[in-house]
């Protein structure tokens, strides 16, 4: 159970990062003005997503148990994967 604990924790740390750029992100897309802010919507809009399903697929993990720990956490390797992808493809984009 320890190491599940520590995953979930490092997971935590990072989405907690995670979330600190995208609101640098939407603070950028929000000084730079309505066209910018138009262009970028959609891909915000996904990002926001992305990190809406991490979040709540760290909530299913803390309550996961043993047996059901190896589909949920390759569940969550993948979300994560596409939250990273999304964040540096934001970060290409915007700034």
């Amino acid at each position: 159970m320890i190491i599940y604990t520590e995953t979930i924790e490092k997971m935590e740390t990072q989405l907690n990062v995670w979330n600190a750029q995208i609101k640098l992100l939407e603070a950028k897309i929000d000084n730079a003005g309505a066209d910018f802010k138009l262009q970028h919507s959609s891909e915000m809009n996904q990002l926001r997503e992305k990190q809406h399903t991490a979040t709540e697929k760290i909530k299913e993990m803390k309550k996961s148990t043993n047996e059901a720990w190896d589909q949920v956490k390759s569940t969550a390797d993948k979300i994560w994967g596409d939250l990273k992808t999304g964040i540096a493809n934001a970060h290409t984009n915007i700034i």
